[in-house]
This record gives C-alpha cells, structure tokens and sequence, in this order.
C-alpha cells in the first residue's frame, strides 16, 4: 500500500509532463507538415552522374604484347 502512495502521483505527473510536452509540439508547428519531407526526397531530383576519367593505358616496354 505504501508503494501506491508514491506510483500513483509519480505515474500522474509523467503524465502531465508528456501532455505538456505534446501540447508544446503542437504550439511550435512539429505536426505541420508531416509528409513534406517524405515526398520532397522522392521529388528531388539527382545530379547526372559524370562520367569516370578512364586511366591512360600504359605502353609496354617489350615485345609489345598486352597484358590483361
């Protein structure tokens, strides 16, 4: 009985704590545009890829064959 006395005002204060902190979020505009972000990195359009600078083929001091 005597752990009630203690959960039971700890338990209501959370409580209001997070209603606090819910209606705070409300007021600041947290809830304002929920799928803003979402859609803008699918719209978002990327950079074209420029393409890799192939390396300068090395000639070979030899008898003149490749190598692979």
């Amino acid at each position: 009985m005597n752990a009630l006395i203690w959960l039971i005002p700890i338990a209501l204060g959370l409580g209001f704590l997070g209603l606090v902190g819910f209606l705070w979020s409300l007021k600041s505009g947290q809830f304002e545009d929920l799928d803003g972000a979402g859609e803008r990195i699918l719209i978002d359009d990327d950079k074209p890829l420029q393409p890799r600078p192939q390396p300068a083929e090395a000639e070979d001091e030899g008898d003149g064959a490749k190598s692979l």
